[in-house]
């Protein structure tokens, strides 16, 4: 009986302990969530960005063309993205002899967070009634460094356009995926919120054949490359990429 008396007084105690242990480590993981929350905008360390500016109207053989707008996000689309990005910047290029590119721009002080996904072209051009597929990972040379890129193919009716994209942080390059979520994670416990933006080139193709995929993909690495070479090289990497992430 005496055993089964102390047992019972004991066990208030052992109860408090526990509630004790577990207050104790819940304020200790709160801590040290707090401690680990990253503060430090990347994007007060660097120049401002402007896109409008950062991005010339002309360069090399290339001239904004204002006829052709590159495909935008329904108001529903748009709504969100306001929320996600500070600046968006949609314009057509075209050349001499006629061919014409598409650029899109979506740049966010706060890339740290999973949400910027929806900007992705996958889910832009599903928004619009497009159907997007033969998604292909692939790098390409952009002056002094290699890109990787996410190639697609989106078609709604007669309209057939490939699409190259890729998405950055401050200075690096990379695709959405395992290797974007761990570039966040290693810079979010640096303490940094990094900046960065998508990327999205396009372009008309009057068939699905081999051939104009092939020729589609050499236009859109021209153009790329043009762009980079006609920017400033303090800019450059903010757009193009000097650190790659893999």
């Amino acid at each position: 009986m005496a055993s089964v008396d102390v047992m019972a007084r004991g066990a208030p105690r052992v109860k408090m302990v526990s509630v004790l242990l577990a207050a104790a480590l819940m304020v200790g993981g709160f801590g040290v969530a707090e401690l680990l929350t990253p503060r430090k905008m990347m994007a007060d360390e660097l120049p401002a960005m402007d896109l409008a500016s950062k991005v010339p109207e002309s360069f090399g053989v290339w001239r904004v063309d204002p006829s052709v707008v590159p495909v935008l996000p329904d108001p529903t689309v748009t709504e969100q993205l306001e929320s996600l990005y500070s600046q968006t910047l949609n314009r057509t290029y075209i050349r001499p002899d006629g061919a014409r590119v598409m650029l899109s721009i979506a740049y966010g002080k706060n890339q740290n967070s999973a949400s910027t996904a929806a900007h992705r072209p996958e889910f832009c051009y599903s928004a619009q009634g497009f159907i997007v597929n033969r998604s292909v990972v692939e790098q390409i040379r952009v002056q002094d460094h290699e890109l990787k890129v996410v190639r697609l193919m989106a078609t709604a009716g007669q309209r057939r356009e490939p699409i190259t994209y890729w998405v950055t942080l401050g200075h690096s390059a990379s695709i959405p995926g395992f290797s974007r979520k761990l570039a966040q994670m290693k810079y979010g416990l640096q303490g940094w919120i990094m900046d960065g933006m998508l990327m999205r080139i396009s372009s008309l193709t009057s068939s699905l054949d081999a051939a104009d995929q092939e020729a589609a993909k050499s236009l859109h690495e021209q153009f790329i490359n043009d762009l980079a070479l006609a920017m400033p090289e303090v800019d450059r990497s903010r757009f193009f990429g000097s650190i790659k992430e893999d």
